[in-house]
């Protein structure tokens, strides 16, 4: 696809790759969601309608036996526009239930949240609290953000990794604090330390990262001081775990989010803005054997995996009607 027309400098080269890299996470979304598997269901499969199938869906014959979902991510309520009530609407006198999985602060950031909240059957949202809104009292609401969108067990467990740390951010993120601590790492680790700073990478080259990397450097999301997501951090901890990187983390200034995976010793925590704190953390995520990083690599997989999660709501949401 070409993209130029959907950028605000189409001549700007680091900015479409910025967009390409975009588009790619989120077409690995659909893929995770298709791959999707629960508990006393049969998934039948998934379409993806773009704009322009919205209308289609609406019209569309449900066979008998099957319950669609409609699902949808992120920032893309918004192109549902101003008639996005009326659609969901249509959708649930048909018997299509929807699931907004919004990963950020939609509730005070997506123009259309309001008309779209009263026909919501979940939503997966990291704000805490949530903007008033007119959500139904029967929606089911989970706080739960960030997981990694890939396809569970796609990346086979590496026994013996290299001994390196892969940090993977973006120039965007690249805060005074973030760089004081990648040159720490650098000085420290020296060529054991990697840094990606181009925003994110090729999903698919992501499954080949397992072999080359021991550990992965995972520190807070660039929204890390506001205060509808000061609990919140990115979807790296959650995809390095399951390709089988030990995922170190800082542990968050409004605290929780990640708490629990470090009280089950599932993530290798230090302190917010503790250097020596850093390094130490790394040293052990280096020193972590096969048996230790495996745990880690079942539970992520396993547990912490968009299609996993939504599935997992699904059922929820079907047992609670």
């Amino acid at each position: 696809m070409d993209l130029s027309p959907r950028v605000s400098d189409p001549g700007d080269m680091d900015l479409l790759q910025m967009a390409r890299l975009d588009c790619d996470w989120h077409g690995e979304n659909a893929r995770a969601l298709a791959s999707m598997t629960g508990e006393d269901m049969e998934f039948k499969g998934l379409a993806v309608l773009g704009v322009a199938g919205l209308a289609d869906l609406a019209a569309a014959a449900i066979p008998e036996g099957e319950e669609p979902w409609f699902v949808i991510t992120g920032q893309h309520v918004q192109k549902l526009g101003g008639p996005a009530g009326r659609l969901l609407a249509a959708y649930a006198r048909k018997g299509i239930r929807t699931l907004y999985y919004s990963f950020d602060e939609s509730s005070r950031t997506v123009a259309n949240f309001a008309e779209v909240a009263p026909h919501l059957d979940v939503l997966i949202h990291d704000e805490m609290p949530l903007a008033p809104a007119p959500l139904r009292a029967n929606c089911l609401r989970i706080h739960r953000s960030w997981v990694a969108n890939l396809v569970p067990f796609a990346a086979p467990f590496c026994e013996e990794p290299e001994e390196r740390i892969l940090f993977l951010g973006s120039r965007l993120g690249l805060t005074p604090h973030r760089r004081r601590q990648i040159e720490f790492l650098r000085d420290r680790f020296k060529d054991r330390f990697v840094a990606v700073c181009d925003h994110s990478m090729p999903v698919s080259g992501r499954l080949h990262l397992a072999r080359g990397f021991k550990a992965g450097f995972c520190p807070e999301g660039r929204k890390f001081a506001t205060p509808g997501m000061s609990a919140t951090h990115t979807d790296r901890p959650f995809w390095s775990g399951c390709l089988g990187f030990a995922p170190v983390s800082e542990d968050s200034r409004g605290g929780g989010r990640l708490e629990e995976l470090h009280r089950r010793n599932l993530i290798w925590r230090y302190p917010h803005g503790d250097l020596k704190g850093l390094g130490e953390a790394c040293e052990r995520a280096l020193a972590a054997g096969p048996d230790e990083r495996r745990r880690v690599y079942d539970h992520f997989n396993r547990r912490e995996t968009i299609g996993t999660v939504v599935a997992d709501a699904i059922h929820a949401a079907g047992a609670a009607a």
